[in-house]
């Protein structure tokens, strides 16, 4: 922010805010004012209660970051007793997944090893080992002291210009226009030009009086303390904290006794208005089956006993991220919440970067507070899914596995078909969205697609590559109504576009541009298709919510965004006989228009916008109409493609299609820690004109590159997260990867250095080799695709 300092106030001097003013007033924004209702620092919330554990593994990068420096900074400043982190298996589907997390630990640069029965019984002699398979030992995982850690902070703050108000309960949040100006308590009100809720469980409260919902649901969680064991406690403390998953149990020491946290007892949520302090009374009913498990696993525990115990307050979400960002219509306003002690540092630090740069360093997609759709925002929705997520919190989830419940809430026009083709469906963004269709089970093209492993082949079906198949030969419809589309209008529509964005839209109505959204420091936001419809309109193929908000923020007034996605819906009609088909039905659209070309026209009785583009790499077009004439445009193109072949194919098809013409997924395989160069994406940036985020583009340079990898073995399969291998050492991970069906090759993207040769990728504990080959696998001449 240019000129003066800005006033800055806090809301919870809990360990997030203390870190918080700590990392602002390092980086210069010093009249930082923090406010608590309780009468010190990590006083009256989760902080105050809560163990320290910090297992710093997560198969999301940016949290295992958070983690990572907050080992680092805690370590520091005294606050954390690096004892290291254990977990065990006791059957092998776990012993498989710590295979699997040891992988994560390693693409995210935490050391780690896989250790043997015999080692967690030396490291940890009172267990009964005879039950224990193995286990996964991260060496700086330990235990943070919370309070003692808010506290340091605080007085760093403190020494730099900050004040700490305690006795405040906050009673309104003052705006004026769209900005925030002040934070008003019980005792008066306190100017601000930056506003941070860090109040954890009590976030929502303080987000309704600034008309925002904060989807968190504070849920009560259960730790005990048992009795006094036989053992030494010097040798107890030096034991590394300890999760056994499988019983949803975590134990660390507390002297000569352990302590126990549960999360296998029933989702307890309270509502965040009716929370008058973050412990409630211990419920020893909902304990019974957990310390059963415990006593198993420690038998010396059963003559110890459970001493006391509390039902302690913290958040979840939805989705088990914390809640980032800026208030999408309130200046200044901002939320940090849904943060544990593990995340605490790691989190002040990017939110810090945010406030005072602009920008933080890590890619933070994955937390932005303005990353649901509005009916994930739904206050059952919250509260069921995040009760979910409780539940799940231990368990060995798929990353494709959907939430069952509740479901179907989005649904395409094309859904009953699907559902009368036997479509196998997943879940994302609250769309229900087929990954294949049982109909198709009898095709030929089945017999052709090799067998994979057991967990690639979890959500999957060689239906997946039949259906790809056959796109490839005939022609194939996939229902595309889940990708948000944009409807950008207005007389200043063309030069707000040109501005934001890196590519030329400088041309006609009907032309078409790949082109991306950059961030101030030059990495890659987002990437979008811009088609011209008229003089003033377009209509802009986007990732999500946070396109829609960043591109309405930035609009001067003669511009309109508009969300059109739920009106409308979209058929991506794609295959060498694709334009067959289409010329029996669109007799006023001009099917031999070139690619990345757009017109209006009909389907026989439907009215149509036509994309000539394809995310899979052939021939086809994207044809969107309103959402009441759905169902009529796939019966009219269903109909008409008996005679050419036609199938229904779903994700599975396309996710293999798209990864053989080497097409990147934003958010997967390119995020704003990216520029578009490193990514394989320097054809969509113009060099003759200004766009945002063209000056730190010429600023920045790189050694990595997003490289396309060739797997030797066709039946390992691998996911995605996994680390890359070079010369025996990690240079690298997996972004996305799938078997391209038609193209015989096992696929994945990888950031690694430029230039490096033969690697290996480590998949739940075995090496797989792979190479490196130009791209893209599929049709590099364009040939297919241009028709």
């Amino acid at each position: 922010m240019p000129g003066a300092v800005p006033r800055v106030v806090l809301v919870g001097a809990g360990i997030v805010g203390c870190a918080l003013a700590d990392e602002l007033t390092e980086r210069g924004f010093t009249d930082v004012t923090v406010l608590d209702q309780a009468d010190g620092p990590a006083a009256g919330g989760s902080s105050g209660h809560a163990p320290g554990l910090v297992f710093q593994t997560n198969p999301c990068r940016s949290m295992t970051a958070f983690a990572r420096y907050t080992v680092e900074k805690y370590t520091a400043l005294g606050c954390f007793d690096q004892v290291g982190g254990l977990e065990i298996a006791t059957t092998p589907e776990r012993l498989a997944d710590l295979s699997r997390r040891h992988g994560w630990a390693t693409a995210w640069g935490v050391p780690s090893r896989l250790v043997d029965a015999g080692e967690v019984a030396r490291l940890h002699p009172l267990l009964d080992h005879d039950q224990v398979l193995g286990g996964f030992l991260i060496p700086s995982d330990g235990l943070a002291r919370p309070v003692a850690a808010a506290e340091v902070q605080a007085r760093r703050a403190v020494e730099r210009g900050a004040r700490f108000e305690y006795g405040q309960r906050v009673v309104a949040v003052e705006t004026s226009g769209d900005r925030v100006t002040a934070v008003r308590t019980e005792s008066g009100a306190f100017p601000a030009d930056v506003v941070v809720s860090c109040a954890g469980m009590w976030g929502p409260v303080l987000g309704e009086m600034v008309g925002l919902t904060v989807p968190l649901v504070p849920m009560a969680h259960q730790y005990a303390f048992t009795g006094e064991l036989a053992a030494d406690p010097r040798a107890l403390a030096r034991q590394p904290i300890l999760r056994h998953q499988e019983a949803d149990l975590y134990f660390r020491s507390h002297g000569r006794a352990l302590g126990i946290g549960a999360y296998g007892h029933r989702p307890m949520p309270i509502a965040a208005g009716d929370i008058t302090g973050s412990e409630l009374p211990f419920t020893e009913e909902d304990f019974a089956p957990s310390w059963e498990a415990a006593v198993e696993l420690f038998p010396a525990l059963a003559e110890a006993g459970v001493q006391r115990g509390f039902n302690g307050l913290f958040s979840f979400t939805s989705d088990g991220m914390p809640l980032l960002g800026e208030h999408p219509r309130v200046r200044g306003f901002w939320v940090a919440e849904a943060v544990w002690i593990t995340h605490s540092a790691g989190v002040a630090r990017s939110v810090a970067e945010w406030i005072v740069d602009g920008q933080p360093r890590l890619d933070l997609h994955a937390s932005d507070l303005g990353r649901f759709e509005q009916v994930q925002l739904a206050p059952d929705y919250v509260l069921e899914r995040s009760c979910r997520n409780f539940t799940e919190v231990y368990d060995v989830l798929h990353p494709l596995q959907p939430v069952e419940s509740p479901r179907p809430l989005r649904t395409s026009p094309f859904y009953a078909r699907h559902r009368e083709l036997g479509a196998f469906f997943l879940e994302a963004a609250g769309w229900e969205r087929p990954h294949w269709f049982e109909a198709n089970a009898d095709l030929p093209e089945v017999a052709e697609v090799p067998e994979r492993g057991e967990w690639a082949s979890r959500y999957w079906s060689p239906i997946c590559g039949a259906e790809a198949l056959v796109t490839r030969r005939r022609v194939a419809m996939f229902d595309m109504t889940p990708l948000k589309r944009l409807e950008v209008s207005g007389p200043g529509a063309l030069e707000f576009l040109q501005r934001m964005t890196t590519n030329n839209l400088r041309r006609k109505p009907g032309a078409v541009v790949y082109t991306l959204l950059l961030d101030e420091t030059g990495g890659v936001r987002s990437d979008l298709t811009v088609a011209r419809l008229d003089e003033t309109t377009f209509q802009v193929g986007a990732n999500g919510n946070l396109d829609l908000a960043w591109l309405t923020r930035h609009a001067p007034d003669d511009v309109h965004v508009r969300d059109i996605t739920a009106g409308t819906c979209c058929i991506g009609l794609w295959g060498p006989r694709a334009r067959d088909l289409l010329n029996g039905v669109a007799h006023t659209l001009d099917t031999g228009k070139g690619y990345f070309t757009a017109q209006r026209g009909f389907v026989k009785n439907v009215p149509v916008t036509a994309l000539r583009l394809s995310y899979v790499g052939e021939l086809g077009w994207e044809l969107y109409t309103t959402a009441d004439l759905g169902v009529t445009l796939w019966d009219t193109l269903w109909e008409a493609g008996r005679e050419h072949g036609v199938i229904a194919a779903g994700r599975g098809a396309f996710a293999s299609l798209r990864l053989e013409k080497g097409y990147r997924s934003w958010g997967t395989d390119v995020t704003d820690e990216h520029d578009p160069f490193e990514a394989g994406l320097g054809f969509a940036v113009r060099e003759d004109e200004d766009f945002l985020g063209k000056e730190a583009l010429g600023k920045r340079s790189s050694d990595r590159k997003l490289t396309c990898l060739a797997i030797d073995d066709p039946h390992q399969v691998v996911m995605g997260s996994e680390p890359v291998f070079h010369g025996g050492e990690p240079v690298g991970y997996v972004t996305s990867a799938a078997y391209g069906y038609t193209t015989g090759v096992n696929i994945a993207y990888a950031w690694l250095p430029e230039g490096v040769g033969e690697v290996e990728i480590e998949y739940f504990g075995s090496r797989v080799r792979a190479r490196p080959v130009p791209e893209p696998l599929f049709d590099p001449g364009m040939k297919r695709l241009r028709g």
